[in-house]
């Protein structure tokens, strides 16, 4: 039996090192446990980095290799989306170029099946951006608002510093991999931008919707998009994205309203796309315990 054990270990230790992702982590959280108080359990993190903290006073209520630096796949877009709204009016209208569409697909990334030609404004492509998690409308925001990809991606960072993320370096609009590697941030500085970002409400509103349609019209064809993040549409639930590459594993941002305050947690590096929701929903019923305490 321990001779089967060792080999279990030794296989699933390999399997971490191709595919990137450590082994399951047993995370314990950094505060004083209350679960004997509240009757909710200390919960059990898998996976690479987990953090939660109350957004109003910005403490820490769960911890685990927070201020690790790894690949955040799509959560890159939640730093698109605010600092395209810091400038953008929702109204504003961006015309999709064959460039936007051929970034998505030459980069194997996930879609919102924009095509060429069409006339979309910027709260549209919210849902764009942030429900299928379209590269494609990652690319249209950058390249309109950068002024170009580079000159946006430049003011990602920036803003990143002046939102006091220094452990964050982003490569592009989207979190795909490139040929100069992967961007890389944190659990603790993704859970600071995810409670900024929320404080536009068309985040929002756009974070906490499960599906969206466009009827066609003059300015554009019909579209349909439905949100990748399964928390979206439970109650008390605002969102707010989902992430995957194979270096960076199964991500998830999000945030919920717990006794009339927002709590805001970040999971990085999950072997199990289901299980990150799970875990989330565990932390979340751990961080109310946690504020009741």
């Amino acid at each position: 039996m321990l001779n089967r054990k060792a080999r279990l270990t030794a296989t699933a230790g390999a399997l971490a090192l191709v595919t990137g992702l450590t082994a399951p982590a047993y995370a314990q959280s950094t505060v004083p446990s209350a679960a004997g108080a509240a009757g909710v359990a200390e919960p059990i993190v898998y996976g690479r980095a987990a953090y939660l903290i109350d957004a109003a006073s910005g403490k820490e209520l769960f911890g685990y290799q927070a201020a690790e630096r790894m690949p955040i796949a799509s959560l890159t877009k939640t730093m698109t989306a605010y600092l395209v709204l810091k400038s953008a009016k929702p109204t504003d209208v961006v015309r999709i170029k064959a460039e936007d569409v051929a970034y998505a697909e030459d980069g194997g990334g996930t879609t919102a099946d924009l095509r060429p030609g069409d006339r979309l404004t910027v709260g549209e492509l919210m849902y764009g951006l942030m429900l299928p998690s379209g590269a494609d409308a990652a690319h249209a925001l950058a390249r309109t608002y950068g002024p170009g990809v580079d000159g946006f991606v430049a003011g990602m960072n920036r803003t990143a510093r002046e939102l006091g993320m220094n452990d964050t370096h982003y490569l592009n609009a989207d979190g795909l991999p490139t040929p100069r590697g992967n961007g890389y941030s944190t659990a603790r500085d993704q859970a600071v931008l995810a409670a900024k970002a929320l404080q536009f409400p068309l985040i929002k509103q756009v974070a906490g919707t499960r599906y969206h349609a466009l009827d066609a019209s003059g300015e554009h064809r019909s579209y349909a998009w439905r949100n990748t993040n399964k928390l979206a549409g439970m109650p008390g639930v605002i969102g707010l994205k989902t992430g995957y590459t194979r270096a960076a594993g199964y991500c998830l941002a999000f945030a919920a309203e717990r006794d009339g305050r927002r709590l805001v947690g970040v999971l990085l590096g999950e072997s199990v796309s289901s299980r990150r929701f799970s875990t989330a929903e565990s932390l979340l019923s751990w961080g109310a315990t946690r504020q009741a305490a």
